[in-house]
């Protein structure tokens, strides 16, 4: 099959670049043709004053997008289009790029900026569903995009263009989703369910299952406010025996929580950021991952890796974590937010090895069955083929 594979990088690395180079990858290692059409947001660093000035209007309609795009249709002529990410430089002209060209297109959502211009449903440290409720333009009051209202207006007016234009429903032949807890919220927030399906991402290569359980309890994440750290922290501090604790990860709140470790120093360590190879070391090496977040997610990898190498998943009981990780099971679920559910569950866990270790190897089977490559490949092809057969109806 002839695939066009289409992103637009953020300034910052992150989720969403790995997926689309996973993507990329596995179709190319099972012998497609595959085309890429990318940007990336690090074009604004040498934009001139007009030219920043004029970045709205980029947002909502890029001419240059739809004529780079509309040439490569009709030299290459493939038979899907499946986008990741349209924000900012690409914009949904390549929608109407590839209805002109006749191809059909599959958009992969790995966020909720479709209907929160912040794109996590997530303000102030809670979470906020105020512009599905009520308005877009509550986002630009809060300035929940930057913090700024003026870069929150430039965001809501893209989307209430295309929401009028309805751009989403009628020139997307599919929708996928990474998890069916996103399936369902997107279709309560108006998405057609018929056009809207799953499918996650995998882990490759795999890592295999690791050999014994560690002697510590790990975290991976960027250290912010929604990632829970300070819930992990916390828990730590009240529970009634020492368990040493890896942190691996940075951000803003990095310095703050190293500052305020009082009476854990000595058993929580920060490693800072390091590479997917140490991660994985890091995960055979643990006992069992702790995953506080306090928003949504779309697909946390970390999971999925977790569950790769054979290794169980303390979550908070939310969104996508409490999808993937089923409690008793493949790990156990705790209160979102509630540092003493959290404690006592991972005092549990650390002196009940023996089930924790059965919690383990049903995190394997897990991934064999849902998260591998190969699985992973069935499934886009199944996509790939609805989405060539629904724009022929």
């Amino acid at each position: 099959m002839r695939v066009l594979l289409v992103h637009n990088m953020y300034q910052q690395p992150g989720g969403e670049d790995v997926a689309f180079r996973q993507e990329l990858g596995l179709l190319e290692k099972a012998g497609h043709e595959v085309l890429t059409y990318c940007r990336s947001n690090a074009e604004i660093s040498n934009c001139s004053t007009l030219e920043r000035l004029a970045l709205p209007r980029q947002m909502i309609w890029a001419r240059d997008t739809y004529q780079e795009v509309s040439a490569l249709l009709r030299w290459h002529k493939p038979e899907v289009a499946h986008i990741h990410n349209t924000f900012l430089m690409v914009s949904p002209s390549i929608y109407a790029a590839c209805r002109d060209a006749g191809v059909s297109v599959i958009q992969t959502l790995h966020n909720y900026r479709l209907f929160c211009p912040a794109a996590g449903f997530y303000r102030s440290g809670q979470l906020c569903e105020d512009c599905v409720a009520h308005n877009l333009w509550r986002s630009v009051y809060h300035g929940c995009y930057r913090q700024s209202r003026a870069e929150t207006a430039g965001v809501a007016l893209m989307l209430e263009t295309h929401r009028l234009l309805r751009t989403w429903a009628t020139l997307v032949d599919v929708f996928v989703t990474l998890t069916n807890f996103a399936r369902e919220k997107f279709i309560a927030c108006g998405l057609p369910s018929a056009k809207t399906v799953t499918k996650p991402n995998f882990v490759d290569p795999d890592p295999g299952a690791r050999g014994e359980a560690g002697d510590y309890v790990l975290f991976v994440g960027r250290l912010s406010p929604e990632k829970g750290p300070e819930t992990l922290l916390q828990a730590w501090s009240r529970m009634r025996i020492r368990v040493p604790l890896r942190i691996i990860g940075d951000g803003p709140e990095r310095i703050r929580l190293e500052s305020s470790l009082d009476g854990l120093r000595g058993c929580v360590s920060f490693a800072g950021q390091v590479n997917r190879r140490e991660v994985l070391s890091a995960l055979k090496g643990s006992r069992f991952l702790v995953f506080p977040s306090e928003w949504y997610e779309s697909f946390p990898m970390v999971i999925a890796e977790a569950f790769a190498c054979g290794v169980p998943v303390i979550a908070a009981r939310l969104g996508a974590a409490r999808e993937l990780v089923t409690d008793r099971r493949t790990g156990l679920h705790f209160t979102p937010s509630d540092p003493n559910d959290l404690a006592r569950k991972v005092e549990w866990a650390w002196t009940h090895t023996a089930e924790m270790e059965s919690m383990g190897q049903a995190a394997r089977k897990e991934f064999e069955a849902k998260y591998t490559a190969e699985r992973n490949h069935q499934m886009l092809m199944q996509v790939y083929q609805s989405a060539h057969a629904t724009s022929r109806l």
